[in-house]
């Protein structure tokens, strides 16, 4: 049998985004209690994440300032799929803590605050997964924006703080000359 380059450039992308999720699942987390979700996106849903990507960016910037939001938005549309790492939001409870910038969980709670070592947690989460992609070769970026969208979804719900890392594999990184 005979397999082109294409077909298995597609199984390998995949390959990485699984193999991308487990690393999120399986990096340290505060206390060891796991809140980390992660999902992969491609076509349809890939492209809708795209849209509301843009949406967001006209929405909070207008049209003429929306530019990074737009360009981050092609790069997903260009992409061949998603990965979102997500962190649940919920309160680690480490006594004397602060990370947060409260005097402690109940304050950080009562003023809407988001849990520091939760954010730790996600970005340890995304650097794992990233550092698959980097040994398997697969292009990717990091992007709030993505995430940001991805909380705006409904099937994402909005008490996950979420990053998204688009993937791609190409005879030149879609990443790198970005305006």
């Amino acid at each position: 049998m005979i397999y082109n380059s294409t077909e298995m450039e597609k199984e390998a992308l995949f390959n990485t985004a699984a193999r991308m999720c487990a690393a999120a699942r399986t990096a340290p987390k505060a206390k060891g209690q796991d809140s980390i979700v992660a999902f992969t996106l491609t076509k349809t849903d890939k492209n809708r994440l795209a849209d509301t990507m843009e949406e967001i960016g006209i929405q909070l910037f207008g049209e003429e300032k929306a530019a990074w939001y737009i360009r981050d938005a092609a790069n997903v549309r260009d992409s061949q799929a998603v990965v979102l790492i997500g962190a649940k939001t919920d309160c680690r409870r480490i006594a004397h803590c602060g990370l947060c910038g409260f005097s402690d969980c109940d304050a950080c709670q009562e003023a809407g605050g988001v849990c520091g070592h939760l954010l730790v947690d996600l970005g340890i989460a995304v650097s794992s997964a990233v550092n698959v992609a980097a040994h398997d070769n697969v292009d990717n970026r990091i992007m709030w924006s993505a995430g940001k969208a991805a909380s705006n979804m409904e099937e994402f719900g909005d008490d996950i703080r979420w990053l998204g890392i688009p993937l791609s594999i190409s005879g030149k990184n879609i990443f790198f000359d970005r305006h």
